[in-house]
């Protein structure tokens, strides 16, 4: 009993005297720790008016109490649903197209022998990462539009130019090819840096016992890099709902809103240019509660299936 007690006792002074030791490692954290306070945790408190009826001079909490009536407007509204399909359909592309990529980009790159070779493919791949979405949005723009590159291949190989951006059965398409073009190289990265890691002793005793390029990459490869793939997994299945609000915004048109609109720029023509904000917080906490239980879900379903989770 008294030695528990002394280990009790003992223990706001060991961590007193590990602050004092280490005070300047510390102070490091000062900063993002504010930051994280002011910018993500007190704008938290908004979420208040989602209940409350705010008005542009009044109180930032709102005037009075409507409960869910704002809850029921965008349930009922047909036209939030079709934002939530379009929102769901480009989420899922992104997660079931881009998501694989990197992984096989970085698989196929840890099989090259040259390093010339590889390190020109890594710096090409890379380089449209560090682009900004403006720029990005204007050379898509550029290459789709009427007179651009892709339709200047149309009419040289015989057919009609078609006017991409202004059609919306396209907008799905040159969202996922741009979204592949711009981020791929990028998330190669990591799993390169992953790949690093794998015990190379494994792939000598699997070539011993007869085991092809294939075979090892399926039963060493992937195994070995399952953590960092299911970490990255569970992170974009989180902001499955949080589709790019930027390259939206910049690519989309009002002929394209029956494919391109989604929930984040709804919200902003909602919020921002309608000054709606009371409706507009309402449909952005039912978005970040479906986040939340996404990635809850996931993280639990990947903890229980293959032992690897974030927390």
């Amino acid at each position: 009993m008294a030695n528990t007690s002394k280990r009790t006792l003992g223990k706001p002074r060991s961590w007193k005297k590990a602050l004092r030791r280490d005070w300047q490692l510390y102070t490091l954290l000062v900063l993002p720790v504010v930051f994280l306070l002011i910018f993500r945790y007190v704008p938290m408190l908004g979420n208040v008016i989602a209940f409350r009826r705010f008005r542009p001079g009044g109180s930032i909490f709102g005037d009075e109490w409507v409960g869910m009536r704002y809850v029921e407007l965008f349930i009922n509204d047909a036209k939030f649903w079709d934002v939530f399909q379009n929102t769901v359909i480009l989420g899922a592309l992104s997660l079931i197209i881009v998501f694989p990529l990197p992984i096989i980009l970085a698989l196929l790159l840890n099989e090259v022998r040259r390093i010339w070779f590889k390190r020109l493919v890594q710096t090409i791949s890379y380089l449209p990462h560090f682009m900004s979405i403006v720029i990005v949005a204007g050379m898509v723009l550029q290459i789709f539009s009427v007179q651009g590159t892709v339709n200047q291949i149309v009419t040289a190989l015989g057919g009609e130019p078609i006017a991409f951006i202004q059609r919306a059965e396209w907008f799905r398409d040159i969202y996922i090819s741009s979204e592949i073009w711009q981020t791929v190289g990028w998330g190669t990265i990591l799993y390169l840096a992953a790949l690093t890691t794998v015990d190379a002793s494994l792939y000598e005793a699997a070539r011993i016992d007869g085991a092809n390029r294939w075979k090892q990459t399926w039963h060493i490869t992937l195994p070995g890099i399952r953590p960092t793939m299911v970490t990255l997994l569970i992170l974009n299945i989180g902001t499955f709902m949080a589709v790019g609000f930027e390259k939206v915004l910049l690519l989309y048109n009002p002929l394209t809103y029956p494919t391109a609109d989604v929930i984040s720029t709804y919200l902003y023509r909602i919020g921002i240019e309608s000054a709606n904000f009371s409706y507009a917080t309402a449909i952005g906490l039912f978005e970040a509660i479906i986040g939340l239980t996404l990635i809850l879900s996931a993280n639990a379903i990947s903890r229980r299936a293959v032992g690897t989770s974030l927390w």
